[in-house]
């Protein structure tokens, strides 16, 4: 990666995130920059998806990001810095291109309305749109084995499921609805029906603790510096559930955020706590390995692409409905 790259991809990253680029900055350089190429791929394929108004354009976008990512993987020459950049983090650490596959099949479930009748048709959007993110990552911090990569992924849907009950007003103003009609009855607009809103709302952050309650027993398969910054990120987004939660879950509420003394403080309380349990622990896994005392792994109605993740063939999430 070149050193424009890596500017062009970090100003990305700070312009788009403040809360990652803030428990970023806890990475090692080198685990950083290539983080911060990862997450300009990922805006660059949400941005093409977002932007347009119509959803031929959306459409015609997918489409694009598609033939672009054909172009990385066959090792095309790029001139745009994202996709350069990119092309040299998922070359160096052999990131499967499977998960980069199903991140732009996330996208083209947002191409036109967006409605879910049940919660395991939000998982699949969720391992799509941000499950697939913890998996790259988490071979980007040089882990392989199938145990914590699905953790991985799960600290992934935690965080979109947290997304999700963060913008319900904001999404539905944009035709998408992502709360399961199961949940709330889907008639009429979700924001029309605030009290079974906010259970469904409340519901979802169920599942979600779950999912980074999965995902925080991972990092002690991550260098110690990786998993501190990924313990900052979860306890950030985590937070925001909770800042949801003091709401009454009140969809109508507006943007949750939380202040940059809060993440300041939960930054100092991931550091402290991995540094604890490292030294409770004798010794840090220096690149993955060790066994983990984890909590039973919360089931998915899907299969994740895990099996032989570091070669060129990769398990199918299977079809909703489908046999195992």
């Amino acid at each position: 990666m070149t050193r424009d790259e890596e500017t062009a991809t970090l100003q990305i990253l700070a312009r788009h995130s403040k809360s990652f680029s803030l428990a970023g900055k806890l990475l090692p350089r080198w685990c950083r920059r290539d983080a911060a190429a990862l997450y300009a791929w990922c805006r660059r394929c949400d941005d093409a998806v977002d932007v347009p108004e119509d959803a031929a354009a959306r459409a015609a976008a997918v489409t694009r990001l598609r033939l672009e990512l054909g172009a990385v993987y066959a090792g095309d020459a790029q001139d745009e810095p994202v996709l350069a950049a990119m092309q040299d983090v998922v070359t160096r650490h052999g990131i499967p291109r499977r998960y980069c596959d199903d991140l732009i099949e996330g996208m083209a479930m947002d191409v036109g309305l967006v409605r879910y009748e049940t919660m395991d048709e939000l998982l699949l959007y969720c391992y799509r749109a941000a499950g697939t993110v913890g998996l790259m990552m988490a071979h980007v911090m040089g882990v392989r084995d199938a145990g914590t990569l699905r953790r991985a992924a799960d600290l992934g849907l935690a965080m979109q499921l947290t997304n999700i009950c963060r913008d319900v007003a904001e999404d539905e103003l944009r035709g998408r609805v992502y709360l399961p009609a199961a949940l709330w009855g889907g008639d009429g607009a979700v924001t029309a029906a605030p009290e079974r809103a906010a259970a469904a709302v409340a519901e979802v952050l169920r599942r979600a603790d779950a999912l980074y309650g999965s995902g925080d027993a991972g990092l002690g398969r991550l260098p110690l510096r990786c998993a501190v910054a990924i313990r900052a990120a979860g306890l950030i987004y985590r937070e925001i559930g909770a800042v949801i939660a003091r709401r009454g879950f009140d969809v109508r509420a507006g943007r949750a955020v939380v202040s940059r003394t809060r993440k300041l403080w939960l930054i100092a309380r991931a550091v402290c706590g991995t540094v604890a349990r490292a030294a409770w622990r004798g010794l840090w896994p220096a690149k993955g390995g060790g066994a983990v005392n984890s909590p039973a792994l919360v089931p998915l109605p899907f299969d994740l692409p895990l099996a032989g993740a570091a070669g060129p063939d990769h398990v199918a999430a299977r079809a909703l409905g489908a046999a195992p």
